[in-house]
């Protein structure tokens, strides 16, 4: 069974001023378990990545849907609480779920991800929304023939302008609490000052209250 997992690699990054920095950057991938996300992070920035590098942590993700625009690298992360009736219909639970958008703002991500669950039959709320550190995503392949993510890709029709192309990644299995977190990490992972301050950027509808 499919899930996500953000993995954190260290390596040397060669800067756009030429000079050379040690950094430590998230990637978001779909696997079955932590040694496939292992081989599969090996397996994709093997070629892209000049130099050794090495992954220092590795933990299991809590997503429900990623939705991707073409006009866009930057990534946010929305909770969102809707209510579920019991089996008898009588008592409501309320449901919270995790969705990455990517959107050049605060407001867009809010945007996009209205727009993207305006399928649902029913009232939603989102919770917030805080900017993500994910660097690159990595979604199922056709040839994992088991996993069960799916990708779909809509487009619409070009008017005057061509609107962002968005696609959705699914991954099963990766409905679970946040306090079930599973967390892989190597003797010398290290935090930094940038992984510390990357919830500065948040939206929540409890501040406006």
């Amino acid at each position: 069974m499919n899930s996500w997992f953000t993995v954190k690699v260290k390596y040397t990054k060669q800067l756009e001023n030429g000079s050379f920095k040690r950094v430590s950057e998230p990637y978001l991938l779909a696997a079955m378990t932590f040694t496939d996300a292992e081989a599969r992070i090996y397996e994709e920035l093997g070629t892209t990545i000049r130099g050794e590098f090495q992954v220092t942590g590795i933990a299991r993700t809590d997503l429900h849907d990623i939705f991707q625009y073409d006009d866009t690298e930057t990534w946010f992360k929305c909770k969102v609480t809707y209510d579920r009736m019991d089996e008898e219909g009588e008592k409501a639970k309320t449901v919270s779920q995790n969705f990455l958008v990517s959107a050049s703002n605060v407001k867009e991500a809010y945007e996009r991800t209205v727009e993207s669950l305006s399928t649902m039959m029913i009232d939603f709320n989102i919770a917030s929304i805080v900017s993500s550190p994910i660097v690159e995503i990595f979604p199922y392949r056709e040839e994992d023939v088991q996993s069960p993510a799916m990708k779909k890709i809509a487009v619409e029709d070009d008017i005057e302008e061509r609107s962002p192309v968005r696609a959705v990644f699914s991954a099963s299995g990766s409905d679970f609490d946040d306090t079930e977190e599973e967390v892989f990490a190597s003797d010398d992972a290290e935090e930094t000052a940038d992984e510390a301050s990357e919830m500065e950027d948040t939206y929540s509808n409890e501040d406006s209250e």
